[in-house]
């Protein structure tokens, strides 16, 4: 909490070169790679960091495959060489992993010819990854025996890759890293407005946990308000090229349907692509594509009976998944850029691919759709827009992203070797202590083998099944501005989506993570989660009624 108020009054105080509106990815890599490169930077956010679409995505890094089939190839080509590029820079993070592809018997390409399109995707990927390979029914069924191959004319296997962790605590790393390099970030803090007057930026904003007002003044400003980018502009009277449309994307959550680890893709009932997705000791299942209007989305009984529906349809399973299976949900929209202000888009058409509209004399930015494969790419473009806006740019060739060098890697492995880190994984735990402490946390890893090697309860689950150590839930206290308890269980881990909602609230451990995240404040907080859930718990009911 101390960091937050340190940076909110920063906030109040100074005045800055690039104020962003937003926290989710594209908000976030626009602050590490401006920080990163001596800008004075400063981010908000009216909810957490990566509170709504970056932290409801599929947990994929991928080249866009699908887009091929509307003929997008030099999207593909650009996607791929993105996934090439993340993959390169964050080797802990984001993985190559297999994809097991079921074409049913009537599918609208037979296929061979589905299969030939995933070699000419291994060749625009530039043979990156391992190649692809056609398999029959009993193929696919020796490979996955949880396949249902009643009805299937064949399929393939290829690559692409999957982020190891969740997304928002990727997209929260590159905020992270922005604040490494100076720049000042603070979520919870919603702008009201702004106006620009004699050559700056004035932005009104509100601290959404006092209601507190105060101004934020910046020579330039970006729109990264994910799916609410059109609602801003709207505010501060600025027109652009693109608009956004959206669809909205749900996953269920369930106990994990197979050992392997391996992404099993099929082709819904509607005709789009479904997934089944390795997350660790459970499955991640979806997703749907439906076109919303706006971006407020939930989960409804029609998304559930969709997903249930199709997975126990492609799938044999011990018994069929219901409702009461599921342990978590996600629902997100997908902010979609459309170029024009009238006319109906082509929807099937449409694209993740990302658009910035600049306002040169205003020193504006928007910032359209994207994706997490391509995040590097928008922190470049920024970059290079805000440095013609005449904003200095003293590093301007640094390279702001990737993990830390051999060098650090090599120090912490050595120093994890000599306390026998690995020894003290606790059996729950999916991985070695040491492969996950780097992968989490880089360079501030470090820290936590010291934290370890003073107190070795520092190195034990504060809860069960949940794979985070004390030590991680005091450096999250420290570094990390959780505000509310929901930020580290949904947002900085991935607790809220492997241990159902029930088993949280009733863990031995939450009490003293509380204590450890809020001090004084822990009561306070966790009675503000409790209610929360309770209110979720109800709404859910409801919808389901309706």
């Amino acid at each position: 909490m101390n960091l937050r108020k340190n940076n909110l009054n920063k906030l109040r105080s100074e005045q800055y070169d690039v104020l962003i509106l937003g926290g989710g990815i594209n908000g976030a890599v626009s602050a590490a790679s401006l920080a990163a490169k001596g800008v004075k930077v400063a981010l908000i956010d009216r909810g957490d960091f990566a509170g709504t679409t970056s932290s409801n995505s599929s947990n994929l890094a991928w080249g866009g495959i699908k887009y091929m089939e509307s003929n997008e190839f030099l999207l593909v080509n650009k996607l791929c060489k993105s996934r090439n590029h993340l993959m390169r820079s964050y080797p802990s993070t984001v993985k190559e992993i297999r994809f097991l592809t079921t074409i049913q018997k009537g599918f609208r390409f037979p296929p061979f010819l589905v299969f030939l399109g995933t070699i000419l995707y291994w060749i625009i990927g530039r043979f990156f990854t391992q190649s692809p390979r056609y398999l029959s029914p009993g193929m696919l069924k020796q490979r996955e025996s949880v396949i249902n191959t009643d009805d299937v004319a064949g399929g393939f296997e290829y690559s692409d890759c999957y982020l190891y962790d969740n997304d928002a605590r990727f997209v929260f790393n590159f905020i992270r890293s922005s604040m490494n390099y100076g720049g000042i970030a603070a979520n919870y803090v919603e702008s009201l407005g702004s106006k620009r007057v004699d050559g700056q930026w004035t932005t009104s904003a509100r601290d959404n946990c006092t209601g507190e007002t105060f101004s934020i003044r910046s020579k330039v400003l970006i729109n990264a308000c994910g799916p609410y980018v059109d609602t801003h502009n709207q505010i501060t009277a600025q027109q652009t090229e693109h608009r956004h449309l959206f669809s909205k994307g749900i996953h269920l959550i369930v106990d994990r349907v197979s050992e392997n680890k391996r992404v099993l893709a099929f082709f819904a009932s509607d005709g789009r692509l479904f997934f089944v997705i390795p997350m660790g000791p459970k499955t991640c299942i979806g997703t749907t594509d439906t076109q919303v209007d706006t971006p407020e989305a939930e989960v409804t009984e029609e998304d559930r009976q969709f997903v249930l529906k199709n997975v126990n349809r492609l799938l044999k399973l011990e018994r069929p998944l219901t409702t009461d299976d599921v342990i978590a949900e996600r629902c997100g929209v997908r902010p979609l850029a459309l170029k024009g202000r009238d006319g109906v888009a082509d929807w099937v058409k449409l694209s993740r691919r990302h658009a910035i509209d600049t306002n040169a004399a205003d020193h504006h930015l928007s910032i359209f759709g994207g994706k997490l494969t391509d995040c590097i790419n928008v922190g470049d473009e920024v970059a290079d827009i805000v440095g013609g806006f005449g904003i200095d740019i003293p590093f301007a060739d640094k390279v702001w992203y990737g993990e830390p060098s051999d060098t650090v890697k090599a120090e912490f492995l050595h120093q994890a070797k000599l306390m026998d880190l690995d020894g003290m994984t606790d059996p729950s735990s999916s991985e070695p202590l040491t492969q996950r402490l780097w992968r989490r946390y880089g360079a501030s890893a470090l820290e936590m083998l010291e934290s370890i090697r003073q107190d070795p309860d520092n190195a034990k689950l504060l809860i069960k099944n949940a794979e985070y150590l004390r030590c991680e839930v005091e450096q999250a206290a420290r570094r990390e501005m959780i505000t509310k308890l929901e930020d580290f269980l949904r947002r900085r881990s991935k607790i809220e989506q492997v241990i159902s909602r029930e088993d949280i609230i009733h863990a031995p451990g939450l009490k003293e993570a509380c204590r450890i995240l809020f001090g004084d404040d822990a009561e306070a907080k966790l009675e503000e989660y409790l209610g929360a859930q309770v209110h979720e718990t109800i709404t859910e009911r409801s919808l389901e009624v309706e």
